[in-house]
């Protein structure tokens, strides 16, 4: 896990650095997972699963970083990808899946979201695309609900944790 964000930085450096924090601890949710642990439905209420939990996310990153913010298409492995095109299809990870490459998928991405995020001289500078039919966002917003979104899921993940370290022996 990387150091809690600085107290003191500007806004730019603490916006980074709190979504950095964040990404670190979705990947310390992957340590000592099996294709197994990582696959497995563990709440009877829903469908989500730690593995398709941060396939998600690394589908999050490519979408706004570089469809929205850039203006260029996904990346690979999103537009081959099994259930591309189908609702939550990035939620899939199955036994099968290796957790080193989904661990290696989700830093690939967010190496290329903070490439993406580099390239704007400003956090008013605004994305290539529209968003929700109102207009392109400003990358402070973009950073923001980054924000919101890997906490959101880092949330999820840590309950996951939890249920799976319940069972285990």
């Amino acid at each position: 896990m990387i150091d809690y964000p600085d107290i003191a930085a500007g806004e730019r450096a603490t916006l980074e650095q709190f979504l950095d924090f964040h990404r670190s601890c979705v990947l310390d949710a992957l340590d000592g997972l099996s294709g197994d642990d990582a696959a497995a439905r563990l709440l009877p209420a829903t469908s989500l699963t730690i593995g398709g939990i941060v396939r998600h996310l690394a589908r999050v990153e490519d979408g706004w970083f570089q469809e929205t913010l850039l203006g260029v298409p996904l990346p690979e492995p999103w537009a081959s990808a099994p259930g591309a095109g189908e609702p939550d299809g990035e939620f899939r990870f199955s036994p099968a899946d290796s957790v080193s490459d989904l661990r290696t998928l989700y830093l690939a991405a967010c190496d290329r979201s903070r490439r993406a995020a580099a390239t704007c001289a400003s956090l008013d500078d605004r994305a290539a695309r529209p968003s929700f039919g109102v207009g392109p966002v400003s990358l402070r917003w973009l950073l923001v609900h980054m924000i919101e979104e890997t906490a959101q899921h880092r949330g999820h993940l840590d309950l996951l944790r939890d249920v799976l370290r319940a069972r285990q022996p």
